[in-house]
C-alpha cells in the first residue's frame, strides 16, 4: 500500500501558484489540499498546473457565511459542492472533497439532511465526499459522530482527531468505541497534533508534547492498518498544522509561513519514515 501525503494550500495563499507547487513537488508531496473558494485565482489555470506537474489534489470546503435558515444553508451547501465536484472534470479532477458540514447546534434531523445532499452530489459527480471531523461543525465530538455513523453507515470521514481531543479535554481514553467506529469510516487523515487544551501544539517534536504525539500516532497507526487490511492501494494523509492563530508565533525564527511549512514538513517526513514498510 502506498501512503500519499498532501500539502495544505492553507497558509500559503500569498505564494504564486507556480512557486508553491514547485516547493510542494520538491518536498516530495504527492499533491495538495486546497480550498478553492479561499482565494481569488483562475481555478482552471491552477488545475492545469497541477496536471502539468503530475500533482494530485483534494478539496477542503465549508460554507463560510452561515445563511439565516437551515433550508438556505442546505441550498448553498448543494450549490457549492456541485460546483466543486465539477472542477477539473475531464482534465484533472480532485480525488475527493472534505466538507466541514453544518454547525455543532444542528439537530440529528438537520445533519441527516446535510448528509443526504452530500450523498446525492457524490453519486451524481462520482467524486467521494467526506465529512471532516471539526470543531464548530456537526462532527465536533466523538459522542456526537458515533450515533450518526450508525444511522448513516455509508458516511465517510476525513478524520482530524485533534479537534476531538481539544473538545473533550481528554485523549478519549473513555470513548474508544466511538474512536474505533470513526476509524472504520475514515478515508483521509488530517495529521495535526492537538492537545487537551488546544487544537495545535507549539512544536510537535518537543518532548513536552510526547503524550499528545503518541495519542495521535495510536489513532493514525490504526488508520493505516485498517486501510491496508481493506486492500486499499493507497491511503492519504495531509499534515495540517495551520498558520496563526493556530500557530503560536512567539519566540520562533523565520516568518509564520516558514514555520508552518517547517512543522508540516517535519510531520510528513516523520510519518513517511514511520510507515515506510507499509
Amino acid at each position: 500500500m502506498t501512503i500519499e501525503f498532501f500539502c495544505p494550500r492553507w497558509g500559503a495563499e500569498q505564494l504564486p501558484w507556480p512557486e508553491f507547487l514547485q516547493q510542494v513537488q520538491d518536498a516530495g508531496y504527492a499533491g495538495i489540499e486546497w480550498f478553492p473558494y479561499g482565494e481569488q485565482c483562475d481555478h482552471n489555470e491552477v488545475i492545469a498546473l497541477l496536471k502539468e506537474k503530475g500533482l494530485k489534489w483534494c478539496i477542503v470546503t465549508a460554507v463560510i457565511e452561515m445563511p439565516a435558515s437551515i433550508d438556505a444553508y442546505l441550498q448553498e451547501l448543494q450549490t457549492q459542492l456541485t460546483s466543486l465536484a465539477a472542477m477539473g472534470k475531464g482534465l484533472w479532477p480532485p480525488l475527493f472533497i472534505s466538507t466541514q458540514t453544518g454547525r455543532e447546534y444542528f439537530t440529528e434531523e438537520q445533519t441527516g439532511r446535510c448528509l443526504e445532499i452530500c450523498r446525492q452530489v457524490s453519486r451524481q459527480s462520482g467524486i467521494a465526499i467526506h465529512q471532516e471531523t471539526h470543531r464548530n461543525k456537526w462532527s465536533y465530538a466523538a459522542h456526537v459522530v458515533q450515533p450518526i455513523l450508525e444511522k448513516f453507515p455509508d458516511t465517510l470521514l476525513t478524520f482530524d482527531i485533534s479537534h476531538w481531543f481539544c473538545v473533550s479535554e481528554s485523549y478519549l481514553e473513555d470513548q474508544q468505541t466511538a474512536v474505533q467506529k470513526a476509524l472504520i469510516h475514515a478515508r483521509h487523515i488530517h495529521a495535526r497534533i492537538g492537545h487537551t487544551e488546544g487544537p495545535q501544539v507549539y512544536e510537535p517534536s518537543s518532548p513536552e508534547y510526547a503524550a499528545a504525539l503518541n495519542a495521535h500516532l495510536a489513532v493514525w497507526d490504526q488508520y493505516v492498518k485498517l486501510r491496508k487490511e481493506a486492500g486499499a492501494a493507497t491511503c492519504t494523509i495531509t499534515p495540517e498544522f495551520g498558520p496563526p492563530p493556530y500557530l503560536v508565533f512567539a519566540n520562533r525564527h523565520g516568518t509564520p509561513q516558514q514555520e508552518q511549512w517547517r512543522v508540516n514538513l517535519w510531520m510528513k517526513n516523520f510519518l513517511q519514515q514511520r510507515y515506510s514498510n507499509h
